[in-house]
């Protein structure tokens, strides 16, 4: 009896909050519009939550109840994931729940949780893994920033160094809210290890990767982006320097691009990835061939190979970026510096890099073997057109081939409707229903980032529907990266639409990426997310 008095509450609350009363349902877009007028980085958007009459917040996350992820990428979503799914959570308090839970794609081994797309198995034969065999010795260095990029995207989206692979993570600076507050971030620390073991001659392999670029280029202070810009430029002539001291070969490059082209055609100012190519050069005493015209970032790894005498595995279907295949190399230590979101473009007009005084990338593109390779779209294993992003750029350098991202598998999915029949969706679907409880569905208001689409969001709303999911709750994450100003908006504004439209669900919390999206242990940005989602605390907007 107790059981069908609480599910009787559940529906009563649902027709009164969700469905199909005269409730206006265009609430949170107007909110957040209004929130523009104190708020200039949507990012950091603090917690925004629904309630009804009496200021009870609606649509909390309770036991027993179903959600949906639908995130991809998959590094950013695990400590949320975690604090709502890990049964012995100690980083800040939480309630005890069991949810039926489900992402996306995997975030990570051994969550608990379905996943909806995983992985279709362990990419083998990497750059690092064929260096590896070959009895080499390689070290990474990098901040927390990028470590999930050297390390496991690099390594085929593996996390696991191997054999013979060391790993060097400065901390990210804490001590900032913004990195526009400090261009330099953490490489004064970089520069130093790097330089240390360039002088240790145990190491074969030496990866490095220069944050600035692309962690500046997301924030709204062109002084700033060029001062990275040109910091970066500064500390990869050292490193280089000391390298060439050490008779090692050198690849400069880039995983996409950011600042090269910060401006819309319209002047508005984009703060996302680019579709630009990126530079890619070589210092190497012996090589004044010249380099291929028509490459792309899964050829950097059979370059890397054939500097290093190593030879390059089947699965590798790249090619050596060396025009000139009989062009000896004598066999060297290498030094390969990856500067994060350094793009290439020759127009000067919104080129933020161009902006900035580089004397060292400007020597080095007249002095050596210079080209520039695709780092976005099909060439890096996302849809055409797409901008490139850091995960595609580092896990197209490591593996050599190209590998087809998790959007398109998703959107093939949702074409050939074998979408609709996952069993993850499913079983989260069926288990609201049969404890007569609610679907939460978190994730990223985007058109498309490389964490996922609105359009995604729909599927899975209209498949709620079919399963006869009542209950339907949406929690929205914002961060225009790549968008235009106010996009968050104009997207909530279409989620609440669909949601009238189809007659189910609200969107009923909405809060900054910066809060929820976190990769560097911030464990305070996660509890205030988490804080919004179970207990309903932020700033109440009146349905």
């Amino acid at each position: 009896m107790q059981g069908l008095l609480t599910a009787f509450v559940r529906r009563k609350n649902f027709h009164r909050e969700n469905g199909v009363s005269s409730k206006d349902k265009i609430v949170m877009s107007r909110a957040i519009r209004e929130a523009y007028r104190t708020v200039d980085d949507e990012e950091m958007m603090v917690p925004m939550v629904l309630s009804d009459e009496e200021g009870h917040p609606i649509g909390r996350i309770r036991d027993g109840d179903s959600a949906i992820f639908y995130n991809i990428r998959g590094e950013r979503e695990i400590e949320l994931t975690e604090s709502l799914t890990d049964g012995i959570f100690d980083k800040f308090p939480v309630e005890k729940m069991d949810l039926n839970f489900a992402t996306m794609i995997e975030y990570r081994e051994g969550l608990n949780v379905r996943v909806a797309f995983p992985p279709e198995g362990r990419l083998s034969d990497t750059l690092c893994e064929t260096i590896s065999r070959a009895g080499k010795k390689q070290i990474k260095i990098t901040e927390m920033e990028k470590a999930v990029h050297l390390g496991f995207f690099m390594n085929g989206k593996n996390g696991d160094p191997v054999s013979g692979e060391e790993r060097v993570i400065i901390p990210t600076r804490k001590d900032v809210v913004l990195f526009d507050e400090a261009p330099e971030m953490s490489i004064d620390e970089i520069t130093e290890a790097v330089t240390e073991k360039i002088n240790d001659k145990k190491y074969d392999f030496v990866i490095t990767n220069f944050p600035n670029v692309d962690v500046l280029g997301h924030i709204e202070n062109p002084d700033a982006i060029v001062k990275a810009v040109e910091v970066v430029d500064r500390k990869a002539g050292l490193v280089i320097e000391e390298a060439r001291k050490e008779d090692m070969t050198v690849i400069v490059t880039a995983d996409h691009g950011t600042a090269e082209k910060w401006y819309y055609p319209d002047g508005l100012i984009d703060t996302g990835h680019t579709d630009s190519p990126v530079p890619f050069i070589i210092i190497h005493e012996d090589i004044n061939t010249e380099l291929r015209e028509d490459g792309e970032l899964s050829d950097i790894a059979p370059t890397i190979l054939q500097l290093m005498n190593i030879p390059k595995p089947d699965a590798m279907s790249g090619r050596s970026l060396i025009r000139d295949k009989s062009c000896e190399i004598s066999r060297r230590r290498l030094l390969l510096v990856i500067l994060d979101g350094w793009g290439f473009s020759e127009k000067k007009e919104g080129n933020l890099i161009a902006k900035a005084k580089t004397p060292v990338m400007d020597g080095l593109r007249k002095d050596c073997p210079f080209t520039t390779l695709r780092a976005s779209g099909e060439a890096v294993g996302l849809p055409e057109g797409t901008a490139g992003n850091s995960e595609a750029g580092h896990l197209h350098i490591g593996a050599g081939r190209r590998i087809y991202s998790d959007s398109v598998r998703i959107q093939s999915a949702i074409e050939d409707g074998s979408f609709f029949h996952n069993k993850a969706f499913l079983d989260v679907m069926k288990a609201a229903k049969d404890n007569s409880a609610a679907l939460h569905l978190l994730g990223i208001a985007s058109f498309f980032s490389s964490h996922g689409s609105i359009d995604n969001l729909f599927r899975i709303m209209e498949l709620a529907k079919r399963e006869g999911v009542r209950d339907v709750y949406i929690h929205s994450m914002l961060g225009r990266r790549g968008e235009k100003p106010e996009s968050g908006a104009r997207y909530i504004e279409k989620i609440e639409k669909k949601c009238e439209e189809s007659r189910l669900g609200r969107v009923v919390s909405v809060i900054g990426r910066y809060w929820s999206m976190d990769r560097e242990e911030n464990w305070d940005r996660i509890e205030k997310t988490y804080r919004m989602l179970v207990y309903g605390e932020g700033k109440h907007i009146c349905q």
